[in-house]
């Protein structure tokens, strides 16, 4: 009987879990546009102190098109963590975001 109990616990989590991994997959919908959007880079003030990271600017789709959102100064999340920089990569179906993230190094 508790080998059931055990087996049912395990397929309900497992079930959420596959629930879960559907929403959030098509949460993230992708945007392709045929001409790579371009900006003038903003001046970047000083940095607010020792060990910050600048973030360049970022692309975000709004409005049936992507806009460019200034960049900022943050810290990274935990200690030796690196900024990748978002960039524009060309598929068969045309130009794509891919925006910037922390990685530990």
């Amino acid at each position: 009987m508790k080998y059931r109990s055990n087996f049912f616990g395990l397929v309900v989590i497992v079930l959420m879990a596959v629930g879960v991994s559907f929403i959030t997959s098509s949460a993230s919908a992708q945007v392709y546009v045929t001409v790579r959007p371009t900006w003038a880079p903003a001046a970047r003030p000083a940095a607010p102190g020792p060990g910050y990271v600048w973030i360049g600017e970022d692309w975000q789709y709004r409005g049936g098109r992507y806009v460019p959102v200034g960049g900022h100064w943050a810290a990274p999340p935990r200690r030796g963590w690196i900024w990748i920089p978002g960039r524009w990569v060309h598929t068969r179906r045309g130009w794509q975001w891919l925006p910037g993230h922390w990685r530990r190094r």
